[in-house]
């Protein structure tokens, strides 16, 4: 009996595998599987997915990194699809960062390219406990914001980052190196949290949501539009780069998504230097996951709380075990096409 349980869970990861990049799937070596220790398998709580070691991989604190998300910056961008979650929001002149937030990173070989940190990312890295990466920061709002959480700021001076030429000019050139920067911040900060929680309620059911259909997802920041595509065979959304899929820069592997969120809200700036001011309160929004979409509530409140989702009644909702893709966008200007 025992033996079939272990089959049963390792044809899971298996096929978890899967969720986040391309098609280049390495399957594990099947044979020694009396061997593994079925204590050892839990799941990641930020996708409530299966993983190996995930005793020891769940109770780490997450690493959230900032990415540069420009125009000209998205096409040199490495392993965002490898994030467990992303955030997605204003920063000034229109222009979005991304967040992108890993349970582990020590794998990866490459991540980036890496920007400056910016204060409302920083209640969103509190929200998970999160150890913040970013190379430097504006001076007025997020420096003092930074003495709030664990941060790291990395450059070429830095164990676990490099410049590479990548035909941008030099602040869109720098990486992080997975392992080298996992050596790094456990070197200098406590890695490990006890009492964790799942960052959602996430089921592994197959959810059909009713608020209609969602295979095509179109979120119209001022400078750019944040879109997928679903694709009914995987179950999945494939992030698009106007109308072409979006390829890693390194491994040309494709970005999927299994959940998408639109939290809608209120904008302002902060008096120096356009950066924007977004309201992490509370707000209204959609879930889309599966080809299908329902309006939501949303909420945070006080920084160190993680965001929250209920449906309109305000009962809390059912997310789709995998990774997630968070567009915070401005709720005067902003209208999500979703169809």
């Amino acid at each position: 009996m025992l033996k079939r349980i272990l089959v049963a869970i390792l044809a899971v990861l298996m096929l978890f595998a899967v969720v986040g990049c391309g098609d280049n799937v390495v399957y594990d070596d099947l044979s020694g599987y009396e061997s593994i220790n079925p204590a050892l398998l839990d799941k990641n709580p930020l996708t409530g997915l299966a993983v190996a070691n995930g005793k020891e991989i769940a109770n780490r604190r997450p690493i959230a990194v900032m990415i540069e998300n420009s125009s000209e910056s998205v096409h040199v961008q490495t392993n965002v699809c490898r994030a467990d979650v992303i955030y997605e929001t204003e920063t000034e002149g229109g222009i979005t960062r991304l967040m992108a937030v890993y349970q582990d990173i020590s794998a990866l070989e490459k991540l980036g390219n890496v920007r400056s940190a910016r204060y409302d990312f920083i209640d969103l890295a509190m929200g998970h406990n999160a150890i913040y990466v970013h190379c430097g920061q504006d001076p007025h709002y997020a420096k003092p914001h930074l003495k709030d959480l664990d941060d790291l700021s990395i450059d070429t001076n830095s164990q676990g980052a490099v410049r590479i030429q990548n035909g941008l000019a030099s602040w869109h050139t720098l990486y992080a190196i997975g392992n080298e920067l996992w050596e790094n911040i456990k070197g200098k900060f406590e890695t490990t949290q006890t009492n964790v929680t799942p960052w959602q309620n996430f089921t592994e059911e197959k959810l059909s949501l009713d608020g209609g259909s969602a295979k095509d997802v179109s979120i119209p920041f001022p400078t750019t539009t944040t879109k997928f595509a679903y694709d009914d065979s995987t179950g999945l959304y494939t992030r698009m780069v106007g109308d072409k899929e979006h390829t890693d820069y390194f491994t040309e592997e494709k970005t999927y998504v299994k959940n998408i969120f639109v939290l809608l809200t209120d904008m302002g700036y902060f008096p120096k230097e356009g950066r924007r001011d977004i309201d992490l309160v509370a707000g209204e929004g959609y879930y889309i996951t599966n080809g299908t979409m329902q309006k939501i509530k949303w909420s945070k409140g006080d920084a160190q709380n993680a965001v929250k989702f209920t449906d309109e009644a305000g009962a809390e909702i059912k997310v789709s075990a995998g990774n997630s893709w968070v567009c915070i966008a401005n709720k005067e200007t902003c209208k999500p096409v979703i169809q």
